[in-house]
């Protein structure tokens, strides 16, 4: 058996590495989405990503006769352990060729860094938090990851479970093939919420990003403060960084702001599914030093007709005041029937009942399972 070695990818080089194993990983997996790599150095950076700003984290590659054949990220997040009274650490960014011995030495390097800190448990995968992408997905290998989603290989699961982790959550992603029939099924209840409780609901004013991404924060800060355990609030250095990502692709009408007289009381946020464009540039923007990815990414955008559903959140006071409803009843006749979208929402936590037989009553397919994993550190 080779000998394998894990070091920090701490070097311009090593970095470059940690980020090109995806290729190898997934070469013959025709479902995988190429990351754009100039966002991926950018999510790395330690100067520029504001995780770092309180919370800290370690990349390590894995190496086999000179190859690289694995990755991994450790990371501390004290928000979260401050406001859970934990000591859990995470990993993250995980991708290993089908060995057992590699993933042990990934899942060591790992717990290692994290037993420095002083952290007793180690879950994931959660990409600095859960406010990143997360989760191991479980089925629906077959369909393309949508923006801001894991995917992986199916053996992954066997990898870490034979490393000690068990299952402590799963997330389910739906999908809405007949928006038009989630509508007419969801119109006259959200009709008779409006009645009832009347609520203004409008587009996000991209001319005021700033002001409204704050905005966005304190109501999701506040929705999922009582959620599942891996809640983290949004810093305003990580909704500012948030916003720079994604202000390319927000739509004002995918993006719905709730209130209630003065107060805010839910949103929704709804953005056009990059990845179909990712797709036919191969991770580069440019070629040869002509911006040919960029055409390309451009020319696939604009045709673009799928969407994910981000985020839903509404203030607890006004969750039996149809806010819900009449969010994403907006959401799909505005954003999904009027240009022709269809789309992903997601995630929801399998234990939040209420929600999910919302989407089932609606038509919704759950077409994939992502789960949290947590283990030890002995």
């Amino acid at each position: 058996m080779s000998e394998i070695e894990v070091s920090e990818a701490s070097s311009r080089r090593d970095r470059d590495a940690f980020i090109e194993i995806q290729w190898r990983i997934y070469k013959n997996d025709p479902a995988w989405v190429p990351p754009l790599i100039i966002e991926r150095k950018a999510f790395l950076n330690r100067d520029r990503h504001p995780f770092y700003k309180h919370g800290d984290a370690a990349l390590f590659l894995a190496r086999q006769n000179g190859e690289i054949v694995g990755r991994i990220m450790a990371s501390d997040d004290p928000n979260y352990n401050s406001l859970h009274r934990s000591n859990v650490g995470c990993f993250g960014l995980f991708e290993c060729i089908d060995d057992r011995n590699v993933a042990a030495a990934l899942f060591e390097a790992a717990a290692s860094w994290l037993r420095k800190k002083g952290r007793t448990e180690m879950m994931g995968p959660i990409d600095y938090s859960t406010n990143y992408v997360c989760g191991l997905l479980i089925d629906g290998f077959q369909f393309p990851p949508t923006i801001l989603t894991a995917h992986n290989p199916s053996y992954y699961r066997e990898l870490i479970e034979n490393c000690g982790f068990t299952k402590i959550k799963d997330w389910y992603a739906w999908w809405f093939a007949d928006p038009a029939k989630a509508a007419a099924r969801l119109r006259p209840l959200a009709e008779r919420f409006r009645k009832r409780w009347p609520a203004t609901i409008r587009a996000g004013n991209l001319k005021n990003i700033r002001e409204e991404s704050r905005l966005l924060r304190q109501i999701f800060n506040q929705a999922w403060g009582k959620n599942w355990g891996g809640f983290v609030p949004f810093t305003e250095a990580e909704i500012e960084f948030m916003t720079h990502e994604l202000k390319q692709l927000v739509i004002p009408e995918f993006t719905l702001i709730a209130e209630v007289g003065d107060e805010p009381a839910g949103f929704i946020l709804c953005v056009p599914d990059i990845n179909v464009a990712l797709r036919h540039i191969n991770g580069r923007l440019t070629t040869l030093g002509l911006p040919i990815g960029l055409v390309k990414l451009l020319y696939h955008k604009s045709r673009t007709r799928t969407a994910r559903l981000i985020a839903l959140g509404v203030i607890e006071k006004y969750r039996r005041n149809g806010i819900a409803e009449m969010l994403v009843l907006r959401i799909i006749e505005d954003a999904m029937i009027k240009r022709g979208f269809r789309g992903e929402l997601s995630l929801t936590l399998e234990d939040n009942f209420m929600i999910n037989r919302f989407l089932e009553a609606l038509g919704a397919e759950r077409y994939k399972t992502y789960r949290i994993f947590k283990r030890t550190l002995t």
